[in-house]
């Protein structure tokens, strides 16, 4: 019995038994830690939900990958065997591509930019495209920004890239950005990327502070290079076939305890980001702040990609112009 074939039994047969007792059970698989702040938001969107619906809703939660990876959990979504998930937008980006814009490189001047285009039109615009494949966004969550961390030598410029295997997502944009840097760029599942660093599979990893220490990566990897070339949102997500069942009252429970857990994982992701950074610092990783022009420099032609497809570069200029 193939791995996918086991998980799509296992979410059939809970489906069966999601209404028992008038209550409904929404379940919720995504690939983090229990620790994790986002984890710890939609713990909390749970609670408000039961409190909304006076208990007639209840959100079950699935961490650590036990339903199967970001890849595999959308595909449930799409079918309708889950509910809800939390993907990274890197994963999303090949199931809706227009979600992919949000993965290139240096797009945000700074966090608080991220945060005006995402809260507003342009956000929902992006979570609106993708219920033409079944999937339903309903907010973004914030994954700060992306950095390199690696083994044996600091990431200071780009030219350190060259030569080493570098994990990304399984996501084009991701490969394309370690290879303009000179990388070679090696998509392996959140879940095995210990072992692939310990047993020399690659070189190094990008990813954000709360992500590099809640993984314990850092005993591996002994340098983290914070050239943030990426803030990429993680982005909640329901079937549609999922949503479609609910009645309009149970529709608007969720979105107000979607909307509540959003500020809430904020706040808590700044306290983790700091905890993360101080932690892997005494753990003995060498934290380095390399200039970003080098970096930027180096990915201009992944812009020039999308001068072909007008709606997508349009898009990107609207970004880019988006004053909070």
């Amino acid at each position: 019995m193939n791995r996918l074939f086991y998980i799509l039994s296992i979410a059939i047969i809970a489906a069966a038994c999601k209404n028992t007792s008038g209550v409904k059970t929404i379940r919720l698989a995504h690939g983090l830690d229990v620790n994790h702040p986002v984890h710890k938001a939609m713990f909390k969107m749970g609670e408000d939900l039961a409190e909304l619906s006076s208990g007639s809703l209840k959100l079950e939660i699935y961490p650590s990958q036990q339903l199967g990876t970001e890849r595999e959990v959308l595909e449930l979504l799409q079918i309708g065997s889950l509910d809800m998930t939390k993907v990274s937008v890197a994963t999303l980006e090949n199931f809706a591509p227009k979600a992919g814009v949000l993965g290139l490189p240096y797009l945000f001047r700074d966090r608080q930019h991220a945060f005006s285009v995402l809260d507003g039109p342009i956000g929902q615009e992006l979570l609106d495209d993708a219920q033409k494949y079944w999937l339903k966004g309903l907010c973004f969550y914030d994954a700060g920004s992306r950095s390199f961390y690696t083994k044996d030598k600091p990431v200071e410029h780009p030219d350190d890239l060259k030569g080493k295997k570098i994990r990304v997502m399984e996501s084009v944009t991701s490969m394309n950005m370690v290879r303009s840097l000179g990388g070679s760029p090696t998509p392996i599942s959140w879940g095995e990327l210990y072992t692939a660093l310990q047993q020399g599979v690659v070189d190094g990893a990008e990813n954000n502070p709360p992500s590099f220490y809640l993984s314990r990566h850092y005993e591996v990897c002994k340098y983290y290079s914070l050239n943030e070339h990426t803030i990429t949102p993680d982005i909640l997500i329901a079937s549609t076939h999922f949503w479609n069942s609910l009645s309009e009252t149970e529709q608007d429970w969720l979105q107000k305890a979607v909307k509540n857990s959003v500020s809430h994982q904020r706040k808590l992701w700044a306290e983790a980001e700091a905890e993360a950074l101080e932690e892997v610092k005494k753990a003995g990783v060498e934290v380095i702040r390399p200039l970003k022009d080098p970096f930027s420099q180096k990915i201009t032609g992944m812009y020039d990609q999308f001068k072909s497809d007008e709606d997508l570069f349009a898009l990107i200029q609207k970004i880019k112009a988006d004053q909070p």
